[in-house]
C-alpha cells in the first residue's frame, strides 16, 4: 500500500475542512490525519477519499462522507476502553477511527461480500483488533453484549429494541433514524432505569437499515483495495 506526500497533504486539506464545519475533538481530527482514507477505495478513485463526499463501494452500499463519519463518532463521547457495537461495517472505514481513538470495537455487517473482504483488509492494515462479525444489525450481538456505546450508520425507520437491550445503563446509542432519503440524526441515552433521551443533531442520509443477512457471494471481478 503506498501512502504519498500528496495523500498526506489532502488528508490535511479534509481534517481543516472538518475543524470548519465544527469538529473540535483533536483525536478525532488526529484519525483522519493518520489514517490513510484511500486504502478504502479503489486506486482509481483514491483522490476522492479525500473530498466531503459519500462514495459507493461494494454490495451498493457507500462509505460514509468524512463529515458524518465525525460527527457520529463525537456524539459517541468515546472514552478510553470504550466497548462499541457498530452496525454496518461497510469499508471498515469508520470502524478504524473508532479503534484509533481508544474503543474496543465489534462491528456487524450483513452482506457476505463485505464481511468477508473488509475481515480482511482490516488486519493487512493494522486494524486487526477490531472483532468483525457476519450478521443481522437489528439483532445486535448479544455473545458480546453489553455496550458502552453502539453506533448504528445506516437509515432505520424504527429504534430497534434489541440494541437497546445490548446498551448499558447510562449508554449512549448514535443512529439515523426516518422514513424516506433523509433521517434525523439522534443520540439515545438509556438512563439507568431503562428510560430513553434523545436528542436531535439534524438531517443526514443513509443507506437503509434492512433486517436479515446476504448470504450471496459475488464472484465476478470486486472492487477491492491496493496493496
Amino acid at each position: 500500500m503506498v501512502d504519498t506526500h500528496r495523500h498526506r497533504g489532502l488528508r490535511q486539506q479534509l481534517v481543516q475542512e472538518l475543524k470548519f464545519k465544527g469538529i473540535k475533538d483533536d483525536r478525532i481530527l488526529n484519525a483522519f490525519m493518520q489514517i490513510p482514507r484511500h486504502y478504502f477505495l479503489e486506486k482509481t478513485f483514491a483522490e476522492w477519499a479525500y473530498k466531503d463526499v459519500a462514495f459507493p463501494i461494494d454490495a451498493d452500499q457507500t462509505i460514509s462522507q468524512p463529515y458524518t463519519v465525525a460527527i457520529q463518532t463525537s456524539l459517541l463521547d468515546i472514552k478510553q476502553g470504550d466497548k462499541v457495537l457498530e452496525i454496518g461495517t461497510g469499508s471498515g472505514f469508520q470502524a478504524c477511527v473508532l479503534n484509533f481513538i481508544g474503543a474496543k470495537v465489534y462491528t456487524i455487517e450483513r452482506q457476505k461480500t463485505l464481511y468477508d473482504k473488509t475481515e480482511k483488509f482490516l488486519h493487512q492494515i493494522g486494524f486487526g483488533t477490531v472483532r468483525t462479525l457476519f450478521g443481522d444489525g437489528y439483532e445486535g450481538s448479544p455473545r458480546f453484549a453489553p455496550f458502552d456505546k453502539i453506533l448504528v450508520t445506516a437509515g432505520a425507520t424504527e429504534i430497534p429494541v434489541k440494541l437497546i437491550d445490548q446498551l448499558k445503563p447510562n449508554g449512549v446509542m448514535v443512529i439515523p433514524l426516518g422514513e424516506g432519503n433523509t433521517q434525523k440524526m439522534l443520540k439515545i441515552t438509556k438512563n439507568e432505569n431503562g428510560g430513553l433521551e434523545r436528542e436531535n443533531f439534524g438531517d443526514f442520509s443513509f443507506v437503509p437499515f434492512l433486517k436479515g443477512v446476504n448470504n450471496f457471494v459475488n464472484t465476478s471481478k470486486q472492487i477491492h483495495q491496493t496493496l
